[in-house]
């Protein structure tokens, strides 16, 4: 088993014990490799609203989670243990989704946020996550993560 692997179990494992929405949401690592995670979330039956389609709360949650997740997954490969603060988040819907959510949020731009984090034990970065659907920009979440390593 890769690194990135163990690393999605553990993560996975994270979730089951202190975030019981994702088993409700049935929501899993798909995969995380070169910075990128991508989750998976199905449609049914629990992430719909009453048209049959994504609800919106669902869409927010998966999509926060997942950016709270790839900042876990980063600071844990740099080998960097510490708090993860979601302070702010702001979520924009562009289509209807009638199929499994599919999350990706991508971290390659913010090296240099976990050498800040290493340096001064504290961080702030602005992640951004997206849903498509049928092959189009359905939903985009950007969120502000803070860090701090124990003191």
């Amino acid at each position: 088993m890769s690194d990135e692997a163990k690393l999605c179990r553990r993560l996975e494992d994270l979730w089951a014990r202190d975030f019981p929405l994702t088993d409700a949401m049935r929501m899993q690592v798909e995969s995380f490799s070169d910075h990128v995670l991508t989750t998976r979330s199905a449609l049914e039956p629990n992430n719909t609203n009453t048209h049959g389609t994504a609800f919106g709360g669902s869409l927010y949650a998966i999509e926060a989670l997942t950016a709270w997740s790839l900042l876990w997954l980063e600071m844990q490969s740099a080998g960097l243990s510490g708090s993860i603060i979601h302070a702010r988040g702001n979520i924009e819907f562009m289509r209807t989704i009638r199929e499994d959510i599919v999350a990706v949020a991508d971290f390659s731009a913010h090296g240099e946020a976990l050498e800040h984090l290493a340096r001064d034990g504290k961080m702030r970065a602005t992640l951004t996550t997206e849903v498509h659907a049928e092959g189009e920009l359905a939903s985009r979440f950007e969120g502000e993560y803070t860090a701090r390593l124990p003191r």
